[in-house]
């Protein structure tokens, strides 16, 4: 089975989504400036802050009831996981095979060479307006989060890995994700081309919900300890 997650999966946690408008992320800044490569390159300072603070905010956090849940599932079936999201709560909560097609927050590299960046990056507990960001030691560029911005391609080998568990998979459990940020919305609807199952786990209805096989109105730590329980009543 293959679990493709969005915000919600990790909004339980207390990661707060990008668009909660009261308390998101991206409540008191432009998203573009932020989360660009233009923006990247005319204010590096400003973002290198903005991420170490959610990289601090999002290491400080634990999996929830949703995480441990899927990870527990790998005793029963062959799961793989394909996430939007930049946390890594799914591999702290123990899931084996986590595919990340926005990229990680965890993870970080040169902007020129691309090369790996092997040092911890310091610990920011308070939002900062501007902080420089290290320099690479291969080329003396600038390190940045291995993140997906506005713009930039998805990751070639996480999007090939997420297709393949997509197509591959008997039963697909889509969680916490409005389905409306393509290229990664389209990897439900390549499920349901193949014919297989699609149960959709949200608290709101999504564009998926009217295709979905199962569309379950509740949250992910409620719906996901149990559903492997309710297969056989919710796809007869």
């Amino acid at each position: 089975m293959t679990v493709f997650s969005g915000a919600g999966m990790s909004a339980e946690s207390g990661v707060p989504t990008f668009r909660d408008v009261e308390t998101g992320l991206w409540a008191k800044v432009d998203p573009y400036e932020i989360s660009s490569a233009d923006g990247w390159r005319a204010h590096p300072d400003r973002v290198w802050a903005w991420y170490l603070w959610r990289h601090h905010m999002m290491s400080a956090v634990a999996p929830n009831n949703a995480h441990r849940a899927v990870a527990a599932w790998e005793d029963y079936a062959d799961v793989h996981v394909v996430t939007q999201n930049v946390d890594n709560l799914h591999e702290r909560a123990g899931s084996s095979r986590v595919y990340h097609v926005h990229g990680s927050l965890f993870e970080f590299h040169c902007d020129r060479c691309r090369s790996t960046f092997p040092d911890k990056v310091p610990d920011m507990p308070e939002p900062a307006e501007s902080v420089a960001p290290p320099s690479c030691g291969e080329c003396g560029g600038l390190i940045r989060p291995n993140v997906v911005w506005f713009g930039e391609p998805l990751p070639d080998d996480a999007w090939q890995r997420s297709v393949d568990a997509v197509v591959n998979a008997d039963l697909v459990v889509v969680v916490g994700t409005s389905s409306v940020v393509y290229p990664a919305a389209g990897l439900p609807e390549l499920a349901i081309a193949h014919g297989t199952p699609v149960i959709e786990v949200n608290p709101e209805p999504t564009p998926l919900t009217a295709s979905a096989t199962v569309s379950l109105r509740e949250t992910a730590a409620t719906a996901l300890p149990g559903l492997l329980q309710r297969l056989p009543a919710l796809l007869g």
